[in-house]
């Protein structure tokens, strides 16, 4: 796949390192970023308070509350397992946060069957920077000394349900296929926890009743379509093959029984990339851009971009503009291009687009006028 109209960041004679340093604007041929936070490692995922203050995950088992310019650590956090991938993942807040202040972390737990860990939701609520109220929503079960593919993405729909996703764990032949194991998983449940009655497996006797959607591999970006209301999500392939779908109930999204990639060897495991009852990718990417965090542009903020999709590449370290046109790519931009690798992204208060780069901050992309 070919990135068309590469923008290229003049640095205004400073190096990289020397940009981490400060919060001044940088220039690039039609927009401006600014660093807001900075000194952040792997800044997972962020939210915006309703004061516009963010709380900031790293995957290390930081949780910062970043307001009027200053950076605190939240007290108070769960048991967390840093291993390999895992870690703190994400947050995100209930869509009636203002009433009822609830938060929502993913993390690497070692609770429970097995030694190592596994992907955990818990909600919490925040009080003088300390988490309170602690409530542990899910906990995928067993643990696996395994450090791959924790997941682990959170989001709400527009009826008030709770998805997140948990990655394979590295067992492709074992948990994604099966929908009596986590793992390779979409989940749905209510807000405080609660499987929904018409989950697509509540009536199957040995079924993860939480499951809303299975084959999946390792999804790290998740978002609500702002005109539809469908949940889109991105996921890692192997080498080739990262995907972005669209999920439905009960749905078999095929790995890894088809994949458009291969082993990291250069071996083949499967010759399928598609089989009659498993979805097709809406688009796939062949090398893997390793995808994570997910965004639509909503803001009359940047008029040009407005309806686009935003996911951060890891291992090409830029932000990648997608054209959508009826549900197709139509064509992809570099957007900050060799800051680091693109963690997370999301819209704030402000319209603004906000981009999590690891080993360097939180950055604000402001278009020029």
């Amino acid at each position: 796949m070919k990135f068309h109209n590469q923008i290229l960041l003049l640095f205004l004679g400073y190096s990289l390192f020397s940009c981490a340093q400060n919060s001044d604007n940088h220039q690039s041929d039609d927009h401006t970023y600014n660093i807001v936070v900075s000194d952040l490692v792997i800044p997972w995922g962020f939210v915006f308070l309703p004061d516009e203050s963010m709380l900031i995950t790293e995957k290390h088992g930081v949780l910062t509350h970043f307001k009027n310019g200053k950076k605190t650590f939240v007290k108070g956090l769960p048991d967390i397992k840093a291993l390999g991938q895992g870690g703190l993942m994400d947050v995100e807040l209930h869509p009636d946060y203002k009433t009822n202040g609830w938060i929502y972390l993913s993390f690497a737990s070692a609770d429970g069957e097995g030694s190592g860990a596994n992907t955990a939701i818990m909600r919490c609520k925040l009080e003088n920077n300390t988490l309170i109220e602690k409530q542990m929503l899910y906990k995928a079960t067993p643990n696996s000394t395994r450090g791959q593919h924790f997941g682990s993405r959170i989001e709400f729909d527009n009826n008030g349900y709770l998805f997140f996703s948990i990655g394979e764990r590295g067992q492709r032949d074992i948990n994604p296929q099966n929908i009596n194991r986590d793992g390779g998983k979409i989940y749905r449940l209510h807000d405080d926890g609660r499987i929904p009655v018409d989950n697509p497996f509540v009536k199957d006797r040995y079924s993860k009743k939480a499951i809303y959607s299975y084959g999946h591999r390792n999804p790290q970006g998740m978002a609500l379509h702002p005109e539809t209301g469908a949940l889109w999500t991105h996921e890692h392939g192997p080498r080739g093959g990262d995907e972005i779908n669209i999920i439905a109930p009960g749905k078999n999204y095929g790995w890894p029984l088809v994949s458009y990639g291969i082993n990291y060897s250069g071996t083949i495991f499967t010759d399928n990339t598609e089989l009659p009852g498993m979805e097709q990718p809406i688009h796939y990417w062949d090398p893997s851009i390793a995808p994570s965090g997910m965004a639509f542009i909503t803001s009359d903020i940047y008029p040009n971009w407005k309806g686009n999709l935003l996911i951060g590449s890891l291992k090409f370290q830029y932000l990648n503009r997608c054209v959508l046109v009826n549900n197709k790519i139509t064509k992809q931009e570099k957007l900050i291009e060799g800051l680091g690798r693109v963690r997370s992204v999301k819209l704030g208060p402000d319209g603004y687009i906000y981009v999590g780069i690891e080993n360097l901050g939180i950055v604000k992309i402001i278009p020029k006028k």
